[in-house]
């Protein structure tokens, strides 16, 4: 099996570069050679062994490192043997370690340096004196030595690059997954919210087109005010899909002042709201739309849900360090448990928007009967930048 796997990597097709040893290096053999006052006469049969003996470094990727190892100190004792090139020899066992080193990893690299010691010893010993054998074994090991630290060098560079792009990537998709949420959050509340408030307007405007067509006037014109905005909002946003050099909708930022507008569907719909909005006006932006996204998305759970409900409380308070959100309605509502863990996309998105203040959320029954929704957003020095969070 293991035969069958090294005859199918030597057959595999190799490239211009894996080629190109073979081209480069045999000339230089055969001129230092020729040039050496120790070279050899330069033959037919010693310029093949110079082709022969640089082979390996053509099937280096395709064997594995064992096999490869012999294989080199094999040319270069063939090469030896025909043409005894002095100084140019030791470029083959240099360019093969430089490829192993490369593409393996440190412990390779230090079983290669470990193993060049005694291949060096027997690719030189037969053909050298005495007087001259340990300079040139210094020598050669040194070279050898720095090829595999130089293909070191260069693979943990390589790798250091890859792992850097690597978190680029993990972090680009991170801010892209956050980006998608945060539209996904804004449509949902556009969309939910307007919806609703047009239902609501609508089955009022069918109930007294005929006993009081004036008010049913009045909810048709609201329906066409809350659709126009719903609309130019939700363009605003699309518009951030289409440019993505554009980090936020275009339109002008909900404040919690705005809230008061967010009633209009409930009050069309008979269900009285309290309004208790006092929050200051030194509110960080992404804590004001935040808070204005949460009131609204608690609103249109009222008026979606809330069977029976007849009356509505809202309370913005600043208190130290943050500001406090509640929403209490009296009617029947069975959205999440009463831990508050679940719920669907609106509980999900309001809490998302707290918690990435640094807040919390709470969505829960009352003892009383009715449905409670309770937020805390922080302000102060340990809340996050509000650049970072957008409403």
């Amino acid at each position: 099996m293991i035969r069958e796997d090294v005859a199918r990597r030597v057959t595999s097709s190799a490239t211009f570069l894996d080629w190109l040893p073979v081209a480069a290096v045999p000339p230089i053999l055969i001129v230092d050679a020729a040039v050496s006052q120790g070279g050899k006469p330069i033959t037919v049969v010693s310029v093949l062994a110079a082709v022969v003996g640089c082979l390996p470094l053509v099937v280096w990727r395709r064997v594995p490192f064992l096999v490869i190892f012999p294989l080199v100190t094999a040319g270069i004792v063939l090469v030896l043997w025909q043409l005894h090139p002095p100084n140019t020899v030791v470029i083959i066992p240099m360019i093969a370690l430089f490829e192993l080193a490369l593409s393996g990893d440190r412990r390779r690299s230090l079983v290669m340096g470990v193993a060049t010691v005694p291949c060096v010893f027997i690719s030189v010993l037969p053909f050298q004196g005495s007087e001259s054998l340990a300079s040139l074994v210094v020598r050669n090991l040194a070279l050898c030595l720095l090829a595999i630290a130089a293909g070191d060098i260069v693979r943990s560079r390589k790798l250091s690059a890859q792992r850097a792009l690597d978190a680029l990537e993990q972090e680009t998709l991170r801010r892209v997954g956050e980006e998608r949420l945060r539209i996904a959050r804004e449509i949902h509340d556009l969309v939910a919210h307007a919806m609703t408030a047009i239902n609501v307007q609508a089955g009022v405007a069918a109930h007294l087109l005929e006993r009081d067509p004036g008010q049913a006037y009045d909810a048709l014109r609201n329906i066409k005010h809350t659709s126009g905005s719903a609309l130019s909002d939700l363009r605003s946003t699309l518009d951030v899909l289409r440019d993505p050099s554009q980090a936020a909708p275009l339109g002008p930022p909900v404040r919690l002042d705005d809230i008061p507008e967010l009633t209009d569907g409930l009050r069309a719909a008979g269900v009285a709201v309290d309004l208790d909005v006092n929050a200051g006006a030194d509110v960080p932006a992404a804590v004001q739309g935040a808070g204005y996204r949460i009131v609204q998305e608690a609103l249109t759970n009222v008026a979606r849900h809330a069977s029976g409900a007849s009356s509505t409380h809202v309370s913005v308070r600043r208190v130290p360090g943050a500001v406090t959100i509640e929403v209490v309605n009296d009617g029947a509502v069975a959205l999440v448990p009463a831990n508050g863990a679940g719920g669907g996309n609106g509980i999900r998105g309001m809490r998302e928007r707290a918690t990435a203040l640094g807040g919390s959320l709470e969505a829960a029954p009352i003892d009383t009967g009715g449905w409670m929704v309770r937020a805390t957003l922080p302000v102060g020095a340990g809340a996050p930048n509000g650049s970072q969070v957008h409403a």
